[in-house]
């Protein structure tokens, strides 16, 4: 009788262990929120593959923290609708799509409700260059920005001021910050000017002058430079950040600063990007 009960009791609390193992087995196996596709060229500017291959190892990190799936590739082929059926954001880390189909593509995907983080070199285009403004939806309507103007040398850090501290993105952002050391961009239009675009955030004037020369063009003592903002048409988000600071006078390559490695920084780009996986425009 004895060993009757001690059975039917070790029976009992094995079952009762179960109950408490399998929520667990299935909170690891939840669903992801959203899926990510990143996609990059890694060829051109030592200083962008140097960040690229930091963004292919902080937003896998990021994606496990915050439970959301993240895929990258180099096939700008599988920017077809196909393949972008199977993500909720899309993210261009360096470049932008070459291919006529493929920005056809895009432009399908962004006006029927994807999302889209775009960083530093995603929004370059210069006539004459290798990267010539010949896609006027992108550089002109979605971005705004148009061609490329000019920019700061060396990457600095800048004192960055949130425009607008109630935007998804911007929401647990301090009213001004230190950034990572990044090459930043002027552009061609006046994105004030844009009643599409929304400003998020922009240089402080603390921050002049900026750069560092040995050019006297590429250090800034004034003017107005937005380096973060979104198109209201839209879910997106365009970044200025994305440049690494580079040892090139000793030619080691060496990579002498890092975009990631900004606490303040990450929140928005994390923020956005669960802003983004949302769905909520």
């Amino acid at each position: 009788m004895v060993d009757f009960f001690k059975r039917a009791l070790s029976i009992f609390l094995c079952s009762v262990s179960l109950l408490f193992v399998v929520p667990s087995v299935q909170a690891q196996n939840k669903k992801p929120k959203f899926k990510v596709i990143a996609f990059y060229t890694g060829k051109n500017d030592q200083a962008h593959i140097s960040y690229m291959h930091e963004a292919n190892k902080f937003f896998p990190k990021i994606a496990a923290q915050y439970n959301f799936t993240y895929d990258s590739t180099t096939d700008w082929s599988k920017l077809n609708a196909e393949f972008l059926s199977n993500y909720q954001v899309v993210l261009f880390l360096d470049t932008r799509p070459e291919k006529p189909e493929q920005r056809a593509a895009f432009q399908k995907y962004m006006e029927n409700g994807g999302a889209w983080i775009g960083f530093h070199f995603a929004a370059f285009a210069l006539t004459p260059s290798a990267f010539n403004q010949d896609w006027d939806w992108y550089h002109e309507k979605f971005l705004g920005s148009g061609q490329y103007a000019s920019n700061t040398w060396r990457p600095t850090s800048a004192v960055l001021r949130v425009e607008d501290r109630k935007h998804p993105a911007t929401k647990n952002l301090p009213e001004t910050f230190n950034s990572s050391p990044n090459e930043w961009y002027r552009w061609e239009h006046d994105l004030r000017k844009n009643p599409d675009i929304k400003i998020l955030l922009s240089i402080d004037s603390t921050s002049f002058p900026l750069g560092t020369g040995p050019k006297q063009h590429e250090i800034w003592h004034s003017g107005y430079y937005p380096v973060v903002w979104t198109n209201k048409n839209f879910k997106m988000l365009y970044l200025n950040m994305g440049h690494n600071d580079i040892d090139y006078e000793n030619k080691t390559n060496k990579t002498l600063s890092y975009t990631f490695a900004n606490k303040t920084q990450n929140q928005l780009i994390i923020d956005g990007l669960l802003w983004l996986g949302s769905g909520k425009k």
